[in-house]
C-alpha cells in the first residue's frame, strides 16, 4: 500500500526527490566524500590509539619501574590528549565511537607490546586482533 501512495505522488520508493535526497530526509554522499571521512576518522583513532597507550605506558613506567613523577606528568598529558582526539571523531555517537575505539585499542597494545616491551603474541592474540578490527569495521563504517 505504502509503495502505490508513493507512486501516486510520482515518485518511487527508494529514489531520491529533487532537493537530492532520498526518502527519510538523509543526503546521499559520494563516494569519495566517504573515502575522505573514513581515512580521517583512521587517522584519528591511529593518533588517539598512540595518545591513550603510550599514556598508560609512561604512567606504568613512573608506578612499576619507578621513572619518577616526569613520566606520570608527561602520561596524564597524552591520556588528556586522547580525550581530545577522541572526541574530533566525525561520529556523533559516543557509544559508536568508544565501543569500535576498544578495538582498536587492542589492536594497539599488542603492537606496542612488541615494539617497545619485547611482547610475542601468539595465534590466539593475533585472531582476537582481527577480530577486533573486524569490529571496529562493521561498528564505524558498515552502511547505515
Amino acid at each position: 500500500m505504502l509503495e502505490r501512495l508513493e507512486v501516486k505522488r510520482g515518485r518511487r520508493r527508494g529514489h531520491a526527490d529533487r532537493g537530492g535526497r532520498p526518502p527519510g530526509g538523509k543526503r546521499r554522499y559520494d563516494a569519495s566524500v566517504r573515502r575522505r571521512v573514513t581515512g580521517r576518522s583512521i587517522v584519528l583513532f591511529l593518533v588517539a590509539a598512540v595518545a591513550e597507550i603510550g599514556g598508560a605506558y609512561l604512567m606504568w613506567q613512573a608506578v612499576k619501574e619507578d621513572r619518577g613523577a616526569l613520566y606520570a606528568v608527561a602520561g596524564a598529558a597524552a591520556l588528556t590528549g586522547y580525550g581530545a582526539v577522541a572526541a574530533l571523531q566525525p561520529d556523533a555517537n559516543f557509544g559508536r565511537v568508544l565501543a569500535a575505539y576498544g578495538g582498536v585499542f587492542i589492536v594497539g597494545s599488542l603492537l606496542w607490546g612488541v615494539l617497545f616491551d619485547g611482547f610475542r603474541p601468539d595465534r590466539f592474540d593475533l585472531a582476537g586482533a582481527l577480530v577486533c578490527l573486524a569490529g571496529v569495521a562493521l561498528i564505524m563504517y558498515a552502511p547505515r
